[in-house]
């Protein structure tokens, strides 16, 4: 019988895979030739492609600085960033939403679908677009047609973001073989998976968004250990507060508001990231703008620059620091530092970094470009091309274990990279626990039931603590040979058990396509059935926390009303409990932790009086 992660590569090996960056503000596309990897420029002549889409009346789609170029003129046709709503739902970027002059239809609900003029279009379409054209680029410049890519994402992506970006590739009519992490692809790109073994710290200012990654290199499988950011600050930031200057400037001497002129905007937008740009390399510049027979003129220093922008430059050091101490490293285990994004051209930016780190970062780049290179790097592998490497293969189905409700917490998905490795944290779900069963599953499905057991372990010697207090740490490793090892730890204690499992034993590769068809099939039905399971499991604390609290003294102050309004909206709950209704469970938890506020301060304060019973200040 086959063994499903060993893929035959042959065929692909006919055509060119490529490499693609999709960001958030700019996209790109590279592919490796007999020298390297190399970014492929559009018909412009540019090797970037603004993540920007515009529905034009008389031509159709427009992608890039075309588009770009219609967010004055066309607004309610043109979309940007739309990398930030991949595989969310509007719940999931209400706060996000009033940043961006978007249309959401009134439907959209688990997917975001956005009003282009007459359309509505989800943002894996809208993203299609983008990876549309960077495939006709590719074809344009190669000389022959692109089936494959490798697609870069961000670390902290999860599933629905990735399985967006999947379909996007397969509505731009490109089969997706890899997802891979931004900040691996950036490693790649400057080869540090030839290290082994070592921690690498990946600094990544682009556009609008900032992310800093840390990776462990362990036998040249990289592991993310942590990751940060902040998705509304980057380049972008910068360029506002110059453009905000230059027009407080020019009212002062043209006595002329021109923030709501769109033409003259976005003329001196382009004047001050041009003088931004030159202040990389310079120690001054001048700005020069003119419109309608005015002038207006500046020169900035580096120092006055830097001066500008320094909070915004220190707005990126306090999510490092956060992400330092989430992987549990200090600066003085970082071996190597890479610097991703345009911004980070940026003497200052590179300088603060080098200082923070305590290592000089990697530059030598184009930091534009280094992801996308480096996916170049990881296409190459799989064409066949980059033959030093190790040729990384996938997991056929999502890895995970049985978690409370009998709900399945993926923690390797589908299609990762093999070598890999994950790793979660959980918790115990009864008072006193001293032993957790750990089941290992393998599939797409949301449900225990409907998923393959793998394995199933024990860890034992778990201090009892109360619930939700002990911290087990799960961490997942398959090696190239596609052998799964689950080892569970105890965070308290140290104490740790492991099994060995093959995934792929048993399993033909038409019964995984089945699996994964299946999976796609009844997708919303069990989404519906795991949000009610966990509906439920929330229900079942917060009742049985009332149940224990009403054995406190605190209860008996109460009011008599509270008492009765409490048991009123527990019999409530109880009620709602047993109907197959998500929504009505979760009103009826809010209303009933709304009432015990009071309990909850109560309990408390006799808590505290109890601790200071006889302590003298």
């Amino acid at each position: 019988m086959p063994n499903v992660f060993e893929i035959d590569f042959g065929e692909h090996r006919k055509s060119t895979i490529v490499g693609i960056d999709l960001g958030t503000t700019n996209s790109l596309v590279a592919f490796m030739d007999l020298t390297g990897p190399k970014v492929i420029p559009g018909v412009d002549g540019s090797n970037i492609v603004p993540s920007v889409v515009s529905l034009s009346a008389a031509n159709g789609y427009v992608v890039g600085n075309a588009a770009r170029r219609l967010l004055i003129d066309q607004p309610e046709r043109t979309v940007y960033s739309v990398k930030r709503l991949m595989g969310r739902g509007v719940a999931d970027v209400k706060d996000e939403l009033g940043l961006f002059p978007f249309r959401v239809a009134p439907d959209s609900e688990q997917v975001i679908k956005l009003q282009l003029g007459d359309r509505l279009l989800t943002p894996s379409e809208i993203s299609a677009q983008v990876l549309l054209q960077l495939k006709r680029n590719a074809e344009a410049n190669l000389g022959h047609p692109i089936a494959q890519a490798v697609i870069t994402v961000p670390a902290y992506f999860n599933d629905a973001q990735r399985q967006a970006t999947k379909d996007a590739g397969r509505l731009a009519g490109l089969e997706v073989l890899r997802l891979v992490n931004e900040p691996t692809a950036a490693s790649l790109a400057y080869g540090l998976d030839k290290r082994q073994n070592g921690v690498v710290a990946v600094y990544d200012l682009g556009g609008g968004t900032f992310d800093i990654s840390i990776l462990r290199l362990h036998d040249g499988i990289f592991e993310v250990l942590a990751t940060n950011g902040d998705t509304h600050l980057g380049g972008d930031d910068i360029d506002n507060r110059l453009l905000r200057i230059a027009l407080e400037d020019i009212g002062t001497e043209w006595h002329e508001d021109l923030s709501h002129n769109g033409e003259a905007v976005q003329l001196l937008r382009r004047a001050v990231i041009d003088a931004k740009e030159q202040l990389s390399s310079a120690p001054a510049v001048s700005v020069t703008f003119e419109y309608h027979g005015h002038t207006y003129h500046r020169t900035i220093t580096r120092d006055l620059f830097e001066g500008l922008i320094r909070d915004i430059v220190d707005r990126t050091l306090g999510p490092c620091r956060q992400c330092l101490q989430d992987s549990g490293l200090t600066v003085d285990r970082i071996d190597e530092v890479v610097m991703v994004g345009g911004s980070t051209r940026i003497p200052m930016v590179r300088s603060a970094v080098e200082q923070l780190f305590k290592a000089k970062p990697h530059t030598e780049l184009n930091p534009d470009e280094v992801v996308a290179l480096g996916a170049a790097v990881q296409a190459g592998i799989l064409s066949g091309q980059v033959e030093d490497k190790l040729l990384l293969d996938v997991t056929p189905l999502s890895l995970g274990i049985e978690t409370m409700g009998g709900v399945v917490s993926k923690i390797i998905q589908r299609n990762s990279t093999i070598p890999a490795s994950a790793r979660e944290t959980f918790t115990t779900g009864v008072d006193g626990q001293t032993n957790v069963l750990i089941h290992v599953l393998q599939g797409e499905r949301e449900l225990v039931t409907d998923c393959r057991s793998l394995a199933r372990f024990e860890l034992k010697g778990i201090e009892p603590m109360p619930a939700g207090a002990a911290r087990i740490e799960v961490k997942f490793l398959i090696d190239a040979n596609g052998i799964l090892s689950v080892t569970a730890r105890d965070g308290r204690t140290g104490y740790e058990t492991s099994v060995e499992v093959k995934p792929s034993y048993g399993l033909t590769e038409d019964q995984v396509e089945a699996m994964i068809k299946e999976s796609i099939e009844k997708a919303e039905d069990d989404f519906r059935e795991r949000q009610l399971r966990e509906a439920r499991l929330e229900a079942d604390t917060i009742m049985a926390a009332t149940r224990k609290a009403k054995e406190n003294e605190a209860w008996r102050d109460l009011s008599d009303e509270e008492r009765a309004r409490i048991d009123l909206l527990y019999n409530h709950l109880l009620l709602a409990y047993h109907h197959n209704n998500y929504d009505l469970i979760l009103s009826k938890i809010h209303e009933l932790n709304e009432a015990t506020v009071g309990l909850a301060e109560n309990m408390m304060n006799s808590a505290v009086r109890a601790a200071l019973k006889g302590t003298h200040v």
